[in-house]
């Protein structure tokens, strides 16, 4: 359909699609921004209070030493970028993070860890993580790599809420980021996660050099998944000197968040995180992604190893712009 159509014709579906064409999809990027805008706002109206935001908080609890190549990643063990490694924290200092998260309002805690995969004794350890932190009243999420069914199952069991695996961007680009992980190894991860009855978090990472098209197939491929993440990150990239994509053309602003709205007109019921790079994103940005169909994000002065916010700064813009914490959809 050619935008000007999409443009005359801006009515909401409530219907939930994976049969998206990125032909489809790139239409919606070429909308005018006030369409396109609209139309993400008018969605994100039926499926939540479009003035509530869900709040993560995320820690690094094994940081740097990683083994993949992702061509962003300061925790990569091929580039040298002054990052020190550390274990994996003891399960009391996650506890206790988790608490502040908890205090500070998030209300999901998500752990990270630089692995390609675990092993079977890091995930005994990482459920002690997740159990603890349940207690606590929390939602639960970690990102650990590719995982094997029985490692997938014992998360499951632990009262895992949420995995996070992003695909970062299309097939057709991917092998210019990541050369250590295929694409089908990032889809057959999230297809085992799913299967076990485990809420998915997957989203991409933009500004890494990729073209319109990348923008469009990467959203075409998580809309098309048999069932939409529940948690749809989108990253803009965070360089970090000594990363082969240190000095990357950095991404429009606008480009940024028509990514937030077609990706919130296409997966409608999902949340979408505004995730990585706010650091370096005005008020007045982070308030036209938010108005885009933004509403989750990262709490807390660190994305696992990058610069993220103060939080009384994140305090101070919802309050500028009548934005409160929540989780529930209406739905």
């Amino acid at each position: 359909m050619p935008a000007n159509a999409l443009t005359e014709s801006l009515e909401i579906s409530p219907l939930i699609r994976h049969n998206w064409q990125v032909s489809e999809v790139n239409d919606l990027f070429n909308l005018p921004f006030n369409d396109l805008i609209f139309k993400a706002q008018t969605l994100h109206r039926q499926y939540f209070d479009p003035n509530e935001v869900q709040i993560s908080s995320l820690l690094s609890i094994k940081t740097g030493s990683c083994s993949e190549d992702c061509g962003y990643c300061p925790q990569s063990a091929r580039y040298d970028t002054g990052l020190p490694s550390e274990a994996l924290m003891p399960l009391d200092q996650v506890l206790a993070a988790a608490n502040n998260a908890k205090t500070q309002g998030a209300s999901r805690f998500c752990m990270g860890a630089a692995w390609r995969q675990p092993k079977d004794r890091d995930i005994e350890k990482v459920a002690d993580m997740i159990a603890g932190v349940k207690a606590l009243g929390l939602e639960t999420c970690v990102t650990l790599g590719m995982l094997t069914d029985s490692q997938t199952q014992r998360l499951k069991q632990s009262g895992l809420d949420y995995y996070n695996h992003n695909l970062d961007t299309s097939e057709q680009y991917y092998s210019e980021i990541i050369t250590t992980r295929t694409y089908q190894d990032r889809l057959d991860t999230l297809a085992r996660v799913r299967d076990a009855g485990i809420n998915v978090c997957c989203g991409g990472i933009v500004g890494m050099g990729e073209s319109h098209d990348d923008r469009a197939k990467l959203l075409a491929q998580l809309a098309n998944l048999p069932k939409h993440p529940e948690s749809v990150p989108i990253n803009m990239l965070v360089q970090v000197e000594g990363t082969p994509l240190m000095g990357t053309e950095p991404l429009d602003a606008f480009t940024f968040v028509r990514t937030i709205a077609v990706a919130r007109v296409m997966m409608p019921a999902s949340r979408v995180r505004l995730s990585a790079g706010r650091k370096a994103m005005s008020d007045e940005m982070q308030a036209l992604c938010f108005l885009a169909g933004a509403n989750s994000i990262f709490y807390g002065e660190k994305l696992l190893t990058t610069e993220n916010p103060m939080t009384n700064e994140d305090w101070s813009l919802f309050n500028k712009l009548g934005l409160h914490p929540g989780g529930s959809s209406n739905l």
